[in-house]
C-alpha cells in the first residue's frame, strides 16, 4: 500500500547515521513536522551525551515539562509558568537521547480524533482527509512522517493507541504506576500513564528500560494467546481482515492462539464514569474559563455531575474487575488481541462536532476497545497490522499481565521481523522525506 519505501529503525542504523540523527531531526521538524501542524516549539541543540540511546531523537507531548518552555497542555496560551523538566525526559537525557520538540495534542488531551479547536488539527501523514488520532496527535505524526525516532505522549483512555493505529506506528501503554508523572499535567489520575512511541517494537525496546528504570529484558514470547471475538465481530470487515492477518502472523510464531466471547463491558462503563469524574475536578477551574473550547467546557461540567459516591465505585471497581479480566477473558493465555479500534480511521469531518458531517457514534467508537485497558491498568501494545482498501493503516492491540511490558514488546519484535507494516513510509509525505532514514 502507499510506497514501497520503507523506514529504517533507529537500532538499524550504523554509528555515523545514529550521530547524524539529532541535526536531521532538528532539519524534518522545521520543515515537515511544522508543515503538519504538528510541533508546538522546537527545542535547541543540545550537546552530545553518550549513553545507550546517543543519538536517538526523541518529541514530548506538550503536557510534558520540559524546563525551557511553557506547556500549553493543547490550548491557546500557556497553561502554567515554566516547570522543572519531567523525570521521564530527565531518565532520557542521561542515557543520550535528544529532546528536539514538544508536539501538539488536543486540549487537556481530552479528546481522541485530534481535533483541536484552538490550536488546529494535525495532518496525518497517510491522508490529510483522515485524523490523527488523539491525544497525542502531534507524537503519533511526527514519529509516523519520520521527524523523530521516539516521541513521549499520555494515554488516559487510549491516547498513544488511537494515533498510533491513525498514523501506522507501534506505541506502548505502560502498566498504571510505572512510569513517574512528576512534570505531567493530569487528566483523571487513577487512568493517567505515560506512553511512548515509535517506528517499531525494536527501539521500544531500547527505550523501555531507561524509560522505566529497569534492566534490559530478554523476555521469552508468550506462549498462549487469546483473541477476543466479540471485537473482531463488532469492527468493519477491513479492519477484521487486516487484524486476522497479524493474528496469523503471530499464530507463525508458534504462539498458541485461541479465541473466546465477550468483552469487558463492565470495566468500560465504569471507565468513563471515573474519566468524566476525575477530568472534571482536575480540571473545574477552566469549565467557566472562556479561553476553554465550549464542547470541552460542557464535557467537563458533565462529570462534575458524577458524584464523589459513584466516583468511588468506579475506583473500588478496578482491582475485581481486573482480577476477573485476567482469569475469565485472559485464562491461561499470556496476551488478548483485539483491533485498536473497530473502524477504519475516519475522515475529520464525520468526527468533528459541529460538522454537519458529524457522527458522534464513531467519535465514541475511537476509543472503544482502548478505555478499558486504563480501567484496568494493564499494559498495552499498539502494532501496524496492515492496511484498509483505502490504504490507511489498521492496528492490532496486544494486552498484557501487569507489568509485562518485556514480553509484550518481545512478541511486537518477532511479528514485524516477520511483516514489513511499521516500516512504510506514509504516501502523503513520502515525496518530502529525504533524510537517508528512508530505504
Amino acid at each position: 500500500m502507499g510506497t514501497t519505501r520503507r523506514f529504517a529503525d533507529w537500532e538499524s542504523r550504523d554509528e555515523a547515521q545514529r550521530r547524524a540523527g539529532p541535526a536531521l531531526a532538528h532539519e524534518a521538524i522545521a520543515t515537515l513536522g511544522r508543515r503538519l501542524g504538528a510541533v508546538v516549539a522546537a527545542m535547541p541543540a543540545a550537546p552530545a551525551v553518550d549513553g545507550p540511546l546517543a543519538g536517538l531523537t526523541v518529541a514530548a507531548k506538550d503536557m510534558i515539562a520540559t524546563g525551557v518552555h511553557a506547556p500549553s497542555w493543547g490550548r491557546a496560551t500557556p497553561c502554567t509558568g515554566l516547570a522543572p523538566r519531567a523525570a521521564v525526559l530527565r531518565r532520557l537525557d542521561a542515557a543520550g537521547a535528544v529532546l528536539v520538540a514538544t508536539a501538539e495534542m488536543t486540549e487537556l488531551a481530552y479528546e481522541p480524533s485530534g481535533h483541536n479547536a484552538s490550536r488546529g488539527r494535525v495532518l496525518n501523514p497517510w491522508d490529510f482527509d483522515r485524523i490523527v488520532g488523539g491525544s497525542s496527535s502531534g507524537s503519533a505524526a511526527l514519529v509516523a512522517a519520520g521527524c523523530c525516532d521516539v516521541a513521549l505522549g499520555s494515554d488516559t483512555g487510549g491516547s498513544v493507541r488511537i494515533p498510533a493505529a491513525c498514523c501506522g506506528v507501534t506505541a506502548l501503554k505502560p502498566t498504571h504506576g510505572t512510569l513517574p508523572l512528576d512534570g505531567v499535567m493530569p487528566l483523571a489520575p487513577s487512568l493517567d500513564t505515560v506512553g511512548v512511541l515509535a517506528r517499531s517494537a525494536a527501539d521500544l525496546s531500547r527505550v523501555w528500560p531507561v524509560l522505566s528504570g529497569t534492566a534490559p529484558e530478554a523476555a521469552a514470547l508468550p506462549r498462549r494467546a487469546v483473541v477476543l471475538d466479540d471485537a473482531l465481530d463488532e469492527s468493519e470487515p477491513a479492519v477484521a481482515r487486516a487484524c486476522e492477518e497479524a493474528i496469523d502472523a503471530i499464530a507463525a510464531l508458534a504462539v498458541a492462539v485461541t479465541s473466546r466471547p465477550g468483552f469487558p463491558e463492565t470495566a468500560d462503563r465504569h471507565v468513563l464514569a471515573l474519566m468524566q469524574a476525575e477530568a472534571a475536578r482536575t480540571h473545574a477551574a477552566l469549565i467557566d474559563d472562556p479561553g476553554t473550547e465550549p464542547v470541552l467546557r460542557r464535557r467537563l461540567a458533565k462529570g462534575l455531575a458524577i458524584d464523589d459516591r459513584a466516583l468511588a465505585d468506579s475506583r473500588a471497581a478496578r482491582a475485581p474487575l481486573r482480577e476477573a479480566f485476567l482469569a475469565a477473558m485472559l485464562g491461561g493465555a499470556d496476551v488478548a488481541i483485539l483491533p485498536v479500534m473497530p473502524i477504519a480511521t475516519p475522515r475529520v469531518a464525520g468526527v468533528t462536532p459541529g460538522d454537519p458531517a458529524f457522527d458522534p457514534k464513531r467519535l465514541y467508537a475511537l476509543s472503544r476497545f482502548t478505555r478499558f485497558v486504563n480501567h484496568l491498568g494493564l499494559p498495552a501494545l499498539a502494532l501496524p497490522a496492515g492496511f484498509d482498501p483505502a490504504g490507511l493503516p489498521v492496528g492490532l492491540q496486544l494486552v498484557g499481565r501487569p507489568g509485562a511490558e518485556a514480553q509484550l514488546l518481545a512478541l511486537g519484535r518477532a511479528v514485524q521481523a516477520r511483516t514489513g507494516w511499521h516500516g512504510r513510509v506514509p504516501r502523503a509525505v513520502a515525496d518530502t522525506i529525504t533524510t537517508g532514514w528512508a530505504a
